[in-house]
């Protein structure tokens, strides 16, 4: 972990799924099984490269690598449905989540959600993580009209908290979502779930840690 400097934000923006909840792992795979009834192969690179995405971008990803008669839609509804099946037995918190969320509500630092899924899913996964009434603001991906990377769905974040970008910090577990931080002039936690970021987008995060526990210390 980087050389630790202590702060005490305006505010902390989470991301939500393979940040905050397991769920990243779970979500993968199924981009492959849903695809091949239909007769289409979906490499898990691409699968991966999903991760931040909203739904608009994800289409548009989707159409740029297998045309415009890629069936979107039919294999989208069919990930949701397999995911929700293992999502209601119940969602893991990502390592130290509790233990972060605690430390920054005692110092009385507001928190909000900006998560690039529809909110009526963002709302039923939070709730069903059992951490929905800790967050103040929740941002989500069909509230804004550009997608992480780019700073929208942060600044919006920071907008409804009432706080300036830059006296925030952000946490993210993929690429798009560190781009975003970036973009809004917010400072970026990286906590690595599924992806490695590039180098150059590494070297524009703030701070890196192995978990959400490890980061409470970054703040005080």
């Amino acid at each position: 972990m980087n050389e630790i400097t202590t702060i005490r934000p305006a505010a902390a923006i989470f991301d939500m799924d393979g940040l905050m909840l397991d769920t990243e792992r779970l979500m993968i795979p199924l981009w492959q099984k849903a695809a091949a009834p239909l007769g289409w192969t979906i490499p898990l690179e691409t699968s991966r490269r999903l991760i931040g995405l909203n739904g608009a971008s994800m289409r548009a990803l989707f159409a740029t690598e297998f045309g415009e008669d890629f069936p979107y839609n039919e294999i989208v509804k069919e990930v949701i449905r397999m995911g929700d099946e293992q999502l209601e037995t119940g969602i893991a918190h990502k390592q130290g989540l509790v233990t972060l969320l605690d430390h920054l509500s005692a110092l009385g630092i507001p928190l909000a959600v900006a998560t690039s899924t529809r909110r009526e899913r963002a709302l039923w996964k939070l709730q069903l993580a059992g951490i929905l009434d800790r967050f103040e603001v929740i941002i989500c991906g069909d509230e804004i009209t550009n997608g992480k990377p780019a700073p929208d769905i942060f600044l919006l974040a920071a907008e409804r908290l009432g706080k300036v970008p830059s006296e925030c910090v952000g946490f993210e577990d993929s690429p798009a979502g560190l781009q975003g931080l970036h973009a809004a002039g917010i400072r970026s936690v990286f906590v690595k779930d599924t992806v490695e970021p590039s180098p150059e987008i590494l070297a524009t995060v703030w701070r890196i840690c192995t978990d959400l526990g490890e980061a409470a210390a970054l703040f005080g």
